[in-house]
């Protein structure tokens, strides 16, 4: 069976900025499906570049925190990107988190409001154009069955591959049967033939997400119970040196992919066995930076 190419998690790092635009058209060449930029360094500004940059991929966000701009400037934005880069963008979609929300100094209300408020706001602006496909970034079945709703498609960032069966049953029944409907997934990944080093990797990537009480939240639901619960005690205590040492092997496995090229590629085939259509490689490296992680990808997926 040909090899079923994911979609490319991209940051625009500064410095790096007018190179990461080579990176994008590269992706594009070697045939990868599309590029979605987190939130980080002005991921809509890198959308926009890459509109006029690239010709045929499709890029989105995922995720645009709902509170970084207003209703009026995203709708703007949004129906301008969709209609210069003939219908390829897609606007992810999130609450984001607490350390994202002091950053910007915002207050947010309850979450699924919030996003079905914003949501309804911005596909009532007329007169500016068609807006694009909207993805609502989610964790939990709350979450899952309103971007079901209101939505174009449903994005996790490490999601567990064990718990995702679950997790899309909150979905309604004709967005889970058609694939018009987005279901992706930010998935950490590092390629490398010392499975150690790649783990140690991945693990670093992932301590700062197992700090947040939503994180740990979705990861109890997905059967980890024991292991947040001793994140939960060291942060108490004030030992956030030990919370590495309780994200265990098995837990990495299901929530990233790791390891010498075989294993991160028949991992990848497992996500899309779990129902992600849409796999995001958010690539890192063991012996380098972004560039060089990206490097490692295309070599892993070389056809």
């Amino acid at each position: 069976m040909p090899l079923q190419l994911p979609a490319v998690g991209l940051v625009a790092v500064p410095g790096r900025r007018r190179f990461t635009l080579d990176l994008a058209r590269e992706i594009e060449r070697r045939g990868f499906p599309a590029i979605f930029a987190p939130s980080r360094f002005a991921n809509l500004s890198l959308c926009e570049a890459m509109a006029w940059t690239t010709e045929t991929i499709v890029f989105g966000t995922a995720i645009a925190p709902i509170y970084a701009r207003t209703v009026d400037d995203f709708a703007q934005s949004a129906a301008f990107l969709h209609e210069v880069s003939g219908g390829r963008f897609r606007l992810g979609i999130g609450v984001s988190h607490a350390p994202s929300h002091r950053r910007m100094g915002v207050s947010p209300g309850r979450p699924l409001a919030d996003i079905r408020d914003f949501v309804s706001k911005l596909r009532a602006y007329e007169g500016i154009g068609a807006q694009p496909p909207i993805i609502v970034a989610a964790l939990r079945s709350k979450m899952v069955a309103l971007a079901g709703e209101i939505a174009d498609g449903v994005v996790f960032a490490n999601g567990s591959r064990s718990h995702m069966a679950a997790s899309l049953a909150a979905l309604p029944p004709r967005q889970r049967a058609t694939e018009a409907f987005f279901i992706g997934n930010m998935i950490p990944t590092c390629v490398s033939g010392d499975l150690a080093a790649a783990q140690a990797v991945n693990r670093r990537t992932l301590t700062p997400y197992a700090r947040l009480p939503n994180y740990r939240n979705y990861w109890k639901e997905a059967g980890y119970v024991e292991e947040m619960s001793a994140i939960e005690r060291a942060i108490a205590e004030n030992r956030p040196e030990d919370i590495p040492k309780y994200l265990t092997d098995a837990w990495l496995a299901d929530v990233s992919l790791f390891g010498p090229v075989e294993r991160v590629r028949s991992g990848l085939e497992a996500w899309y066995t779990a129902g992600v259509r849409t796999p995001i490689i958010v690539p890192s490296s063991a012996a380098g930076n972004q560039v060089q992680a990206i490097e490692e990808m295309f070599a892993a997926f070389a056809r």
